[in-house]
């Protein structure tokens, strides 16, 4: 399966529709952009897998949420600056025949990741 993500709001209970994400490679500091992508109704990249089995590398990742974004075009007034305005999640990948899952748990105030199934 690749490389996939999944964003879940945790303040209204559902996918985070529209939420823009980037998917970067990384290398010491330096980011590379290889997809900019809103997610779809499920809360999922619309085209599938960010990477298929065939075209994940070993090497470093860097997933990008746009937030803020996110939670002001749902109308949550927010304060200025924002607690969250961008999650970065940089994570490795060991073994590109597995399937590495990175979903997101979301709110205005908090954030959880794991390496899902």
């Amino acid at each position: 399966m690749g490389l996939s993500t999944h964003v879940l709001d945790t303040m209204h209970g559902c996918p985070a529709a529209g939420m823009r994400v980037a998917l970067y490679t990384t290398v010491g500091q330096q980011a590379t952009l290889v997809k900019a992508l809103q997610l779809n109704a499920d809360g999922r990249n619309p085209d599938g897998p960010l990477y298929d089995n065939a075209s994940l590398k070993v090497g470093t990742y860097r997933l990008v949420f746009d937030v803020a974004g996110y939670f002001k075009a749902r109308g949550v007034q927010l304060p200025e600056p924002n607690f969250l305005n961008q999650v970065s999640l940089d994570f490795g990948v060991a073994d590109a025949s597995a399937h590495y899952h990175v979903p997101l748990l979301v709110s205005p105030w908090s954030y959880s990741t794991y390496r899902g199934s």
